[in-house]
């Protein structure tokens, strides 16, 4: 049977949030490209591909509740003039990011544990939400026409690329390790219902 409750849930809602402020304090990855890569984003779309869209909506919701005070935001930043800015786009769009890539993995329980789909997920996620709203608002923000702000954006996709391989990796050993975290049984627990 289902083991959730709401003190799990507030838990790992919770819990998840705080994984996003490390991923994103955690220095940023040079690259010897120009284009330092943040885990913030890695952060994000495992806490959606975990939790799912409701909890892991209301996780990185929370983060970003927590950034306008604590200094969690990405190279610890924190404070409302995030909104106002250039980089807006890409904190409005993490939690509808969460939301749909949970929302993506859950449709399809037993593809939790497969790292191809999850992937899949996870990279549509963060190309239909985080790579439109982000460049959308650079180009209203800092007076940029569409093609220049999008054009700035995807120096971005490599290492978006690679940080979905690697929560796709994690989500799925974490959906293996605890199935009834999206609602599924264990397998024993399956077997007995099925033997009796």
């Amino acid at each position: 049977m289902n083991r959730r409750t709401p003190t799990t849930d507030v838990a790992l809602i919770a819990g998840f949030a705080a994984l996003i402020a490390v991923c994103a304090i955690l220095p940023d990855i040079k690259t010897g490209i120009g284009v330092p890569y943040s885990l913030q984003t890695f952060g994000v779309l495992l806490t959606g591909a975990a939790l799912g869209p409701v909890r892991g909506f209301l996780s990185v919701t929370l983060y970003l509740v927590a950034g306008l005070v604590l200094p969690i935001y990405s190279g610890g930043a924190s404070g409302i003039s995030h909104y106002t800015g250039v980089t807006a786009g890409y904190l409005v769009a993490f939690p509808i990011a969460a939301a749909l890539c949970g929302f993506l993995v859950y449709r399809n329980r037993r593809g939790a544990t497969q790292f191809a789909f999850v992937f899949t997920c996870g990279l549509l996620s963060s190309f239909l939400v985080v790579h439109t709203l982000g460049p959308l608002n650079l180009a209203w923000r800092a007076d940029l026409g569409l093609k220049e702000a999008f054009s700035i954006d995807a120096a971005y996709f490599p290492g978006d690329i690679a940080k979905n391989v690697v929560m796709a990796l994690v989500a799925t050993a974490v959906h293996r390790a605890f199935p009834d975290l999206a609602g599924r049984r264990h397998s024993t627990e399956v077997e007995e219902t099925s033997a009796a």
